[in-house]
Protein backbone atom coordinates (compact mmCIF):
# COMPACT_ATOMS: atom_id res chain seq x y z
CA UNK A 1 0.00 0.00 0.00
CA UNK A 2 1.51 3.42 -0.92
CA UNK A 3 2.61 5.98 1.92
CA UNK A 4 -0.05 8.66 2.99
CA UNK A 5 1.41 9.59 6.25
CA UNK A 6 4.89 10.40 7.58
CA UNK A 7 5.36 10.32 11.01
CA UNK A 8 8.61 11.68 12.79
CA UNK A 9 10.30 11.27 16.58
CA UNK A 10 11.00 14.48 17.91
CA UNK A 11 14.33 14.55 19.93
CA UNK A 12 17.25 13.99 18.05
CA UNK A 13 15.13 13.55 15.00
CA UNK A 14 13.61 16.69 14.27
CA UNK A 15 15.34 18.78 17.26
CA UNK A 16 18.69 19.06 17.82
CA UNK A 17 18.96 17.36 21.53
CA UNK A 18 22.78 18.45 21.99
CA UNK A 19 22.08 22.22 21.25
CA UNK A 20 20.73 22.96 24.88
CA UNK A 21 24.32 22.25 26.17
CA UNK A 22 25.96 23.82 23.08
CA UNK A 23 23.99 27.13 23.48
CA UNK A 24 24.96 27.50 26.99
CA UNK A 25 28.70 26.36 26.92
CA UNK A 26 28.63 29.56 24.59
CA UNK A 27 27.32 32.07 26.40
CA UNK A 28 29.63 34.25 28.28
CA UNK A 29 30.98 33.33 31.89
CA UNK A 30 30.81 29.58 31.02
CA UNK A 31 34.28 28.71 30.19
CA UNK A 32 34.02 25.50 32.77
CA UNK A 33 30.82 24.23 31.63
CA UNK A 34 32.19 24.85 27.84
CA UNK A 35 34.93 21.95 28.37
CA UNK A 36 32.09 19.18 29.47
CA UNK A 37 29.32 20.24 27.68
CA UNK A 38 29.86 17.30 24.96
CA UNK A 39 29.95 14.68 27.60
CA UNK A 40 27.22 16.54 29.68
CA UNK A 41 24.87 16.44 26.69
CA UNK A 42 25.64 12.71 25.74
CA UNK A 43 24.76 11.64 29.31
CA UNK A 44 21.75 13.52 29.56
CA UNK A 45 20.16 11.74 26.84
CA UNK A 46 21.35 8.03 27.14
CA UNK A 47 20.13 8.50 30.92
CA UNK A 48 16.78 10.29 29.75
CA UNK A 49 16.46 7.10 27.19
CA UNK A 50 17.19 4.81 30.12
CA UNK A 51 14.94 6.26 32.28
CA UNK A 52 11.69 5.57 29.90
CA UNK A 53 12.70 2.12 29.36
CA UNK A 54 13.01 1.93 32.98
CA UNK A 55 9.65 3.38 33.80
CA UNK A 56 8.16 1.49 30.66
CA UNK A 57 8.99 -2.05 32.07
CA UNK A 58 8.08 -1.51 35.53
CA UNK A 59 5.07 0.93 35.22
CA UNK A 60 5.98 3.69 36.95
CA UNK A 61 5.35 6.29 34.31
CA UNK A 62 5.89 10.04 34.69
CA UNK A 63 6.10 12.25 32.01
CA UNK A 64 8.91 13.43 29.88
CA UNK A 65 9.97 17.11 31.65
CA UNK A 66 10.81 14.91 34.76
CA UNK A 67 12.48 12.19 33.13
CA UNK A 68 14.62 14.74 31.15
CA UNK A 69 15.40 16.74 34.50
CA UNK A 70 16.19 13.24 36.37
CA UNK A 71 18.55 12.38 32.93
CA UNK A 72 20.45 15.77 33.43
CA UNK A 73 20.90 15.74 37.56
CA UNK A 74 23.18 12.44 37.29
CA UNK A 75 24.75 14.09 34.32
CA UNK A 76 25.96 17.17 35.65
CA UNK A 77 26.78 15.34 38.73
CA UNK A 78 28.83 13.08 36.67
CA UNK A 79 30.97 15.85 35.46
CA UNK A 80 31.27 17.27 38.83
CA UNK A 81 28.64 20.11 38.31
CA UNK A 82 25.81 19.09 40.02
CA UNK A 83 26.20 22.07 42.01
CA UNK A 84 25.62 24.46 39.72
CA UNK A 85 21.78 25.16 40.05
CA UNK A 86 21.83 28.47 37.69
CA UNK A 87 23.88 25.91 35.49
CA UNK A 88 20.67 23.81 36.01
CA UNK A 89 17.66 25.75 35.30
CA UNK A 90 19.75 27.15 32.30
CA UNK A 91 20.47 23.94 30.77
CA UNK A 92 16.47 22.74 31.23
CA UNK A 93 15.26 26.70 30.05
CA UNK A 94 17.13 26.16 26.86
CA UNK A 95 15.58 22.55 26.50
CA UNK A 96 12.33 24.25 25.82
CA UNK A 97 13.63 25.96 22.58
CA UNK A 98 15.95 23.58 20.76
CA UNK A 99 16.89 24.18 17.07
CA UNK A 100 15.82 22.39 14.20
CA UNK A 101 17.82 20.71 12.01
CA UNK A 102 18.91 23.10 9.42
CA UNK A 103 16.94 20.33 6.65
CA UNK A 104 13.97 19.92 9.14
CA UNK A 105 11.90 22.79 7.47
CA UNK A 106 12.28 22.18 3.29
CA UNK A 107 12.11 18.48 3.98
CA UNK A 108 8.19 19.06 6.13
CA UNK A 109 7.92 21.72 2.99
CA UNK A 110 8.35 18.69 0.20
CA UNK A 111 5.82 16.12 2.40
CA UNK A 112 3.10 18.83 2.61
CA UNK A 113 3.60 19.70 -1.28
CA UNK A 114 2.91 15.95 -1.88
CA UNK A 115 -0.28 16.09 0.31
CA UNK A 116 1.11 13.45 2.59
CA UNK A 117 0.33 13.69 6.66
CA UNK A 118 2.54 14.80 8.65
CA UNK A 119 2.82 14.67 12.36
CA UNK A 120 5.47 13.92 15.21
CA UNK A 121 4.74 10.60 17.54
CA UNK A 122 6.96 11.65 20.68
CA UNK A 123 7.84 10.90 24.68
CA UNK A 124 7.76 14.03 24.90
CA UNK A 125 4.99 16.14 27.25
CA UNK A 126 2.45 18.11 25.02
CA UNK A 127 3.72 21.20 26.89
CA UNK A 128 7.13 20.49 25.84
CA UNK A 129 6.63 19.02 22.40
CA UNK A 130 4.97 22.51 21.75
CA UNK A 131 7.50 24.69 23.09
CA UNK A 132 9.90 23.15 20.58
CA UNK A 133 7.78 23.26 17.53
CA UNK A 134 6.95 26.97 18.45
CA UNK A 135 10.52 27.39 18.65
CA UNK A 136 11.46 25.51 15.37
CA UNK A 137 8.67 27.45 13.29
CA UNK A 138 7.55 24.68 11.85
CA UNK A 139 3.79 24.20 13.41
CA UNK A 140 2.62 25.15 10.20
CA UNK A 141 3.62 22.20 8.21
CA UNK A 142 2.50 19.42 10.77
CA UNK A 143 -0.97 18.53 11.02
CA UNK A 144 -0.74 16.67 14.48
CA UNK A 145 1.85 16.40 17.62
CA UNK A 146 1.12 12.94 19.74
CA UNK A 147 2.21 12.51 22.99
CA UNK A 148 2.82 8.77 25.16
CA UNK A 149 0.96 10.90 27.61
CA UNK A 150 -2.27 10.05 26.03
CA UNK A 151 -1.70 6.25 26.48
CA UNK A 152 0.72 6.85 29.65
CA UNK A 153 3.50 4.47 28.40
CA UNK A 154 6.84 5.60 26.23
CA UNK A 155 7.80 4.30 23.05
CA UNK A 156 8.42 1.38 21.79
CA UNK A 157 5.15 -0.11 23.17
CA UNK A 158 2.81 -0.58 20.35
CA UNK A 159 0.26 1.11 21.98
CA UNK A 160 2.25 4.19 21.70
CA UNK A 161 2.67 3.25 17.64
CA UNK A 162 -1.31 3.06 17.65
CA UNK A 163 -2.01 6.59 17.87
CA UNK A 164 -0.82 7.35 14.93
CA UNK A 165 -3.07 4.52 13.06
CA UNK A 166 -5.96 6.01 15.10
CA UNK A 167 -5.48 9.42 14.62
CA UNK A 168 -5.17 9.34 10.72
CA UNK A 169 -7.15 6.20 10.36
CA UNK A 170 -4.18 4.95 8.28
CA UNK A 171 -3.10 1.43 7.65
CA UNK A 172 0.84 0.42 8.98
CA UNK A 173 1.47 -0.14 6.00
CA UNK A 174 0.83 3.33 5.04
CA UNK A 175 2.73 4.72 7.40
CA UNK A 176 6.59 5.68 7.13
CA UNK A 177 8.08 6.28 10.21
CA UNK A 178 11.29 8.20 11.12
CA UNK A 179 13.26 8.24 13.94
CA UNK A 180 17.19 8.65 15.05
CA UNK A 181 16.69 6.29 17.45
CA UNK A 182 17.43 2.83 16.60
CA UNK A 183 15.77 1.06 18.91
CA UNK A 184 12.39 3.27 18.36
CA UNK A 185 12.91 2.59 14.39
CA UNK A 186 13.08 -1.05 15.23
CA UNK A 187 10.33 -1.25 17.10
CA UNK A 188 8.16 0.78 14.55
CA UNK A 189 9.51 -2.12 11.84
CA UNK A 190 7.99 -4.51 14.52
CA UNK A 191 4.35 -2.94 14.60
CA UNK A 192 4.23 -2.86 10.66
CA UNK A 193 5.35 0.67 9.82
CA UNK A 194 7.73 1.66 6.85
CA UNK A 195 10.67 2.66 9.04
CA UNK A 196 13.91 5.01 8.26
CA UNK A 197 16.52 5.51 10.72
CA UNK A 198 18.30 8.83 10.93
CA UNK A 199 22.07 7.46 11.78
CA UNK A 200 23.81 10.95 12.01
CA UNK A 201 26.28 9.69 14.28
CA UNK A 202 27.26 6.57 11.95
CA UNK A 203 26.23 4.02 14.61
CA UNK A 204 26.31 0.31 14.67
CA UNK A 205 22.59 -1.51 13.88
CA UNK A 206 21.07 -2.30 17.12
CA UNK A 207 20.80 -5.77 17.51
CA UNK A 208 16.79 -6.51 17.81
CA UNK A 209 14.56 -8.52 15.88
CA UNK A 210 13.65 -5.85 13.75
CA UNK A 211 15.69 -3.67 11.36
CA UNK A 212 14.62 -0.40 10.05
CA UNK A 213 14.12 -0.70 6.05
CA UNK A 214 16.18 2.60 5.44
CA UNK A 215 18.85 4.05 6.82
CA UNK A 216 19.97 8.08 6.39
CA UNK A 217 22.49 10.05 7.59
CA UNK A 218 19.91 12.90 7.44
CA UNK A 219 16.50 13.93 6.43
CA UNK A 220 16.73 15.53 2.72
CA UNK A 221 15.49 12.69 1.22
CA UNK A 222 12.18 11.82 3.24
CA UNK A 223 10.17 12.69 0.52
CA UNK A 224 12.22 10.82 -2.10
CA UNK A 225 11.54 7.32 0.51
CA UNK A 226 7.55 8.33 0.27
CA UNK A 227 6.85 6.57 -3.60
CA UNK A 228 4.48 9.56 -4.55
Amino acid sequence: MAITTCIFDAYGTLFDVAAAAREAAAEPGREAFAAHWPKVANDWRLKQLQYTWLRAITGAHTDFWEVTQNGLDWALENSGLGGDAELRERLLALYWELSAYPEVPAMLHALKAKGLNRAILSNGSPAMLDGAVQSAGVGDVLDDVLSVEDVGIFKPADVVYELVTKRFDCARDEVLFVSSNGWDAAGATGYGFTTAWVNRAGEPMDRLPWVPQHVLSDLTTIPDLTGV
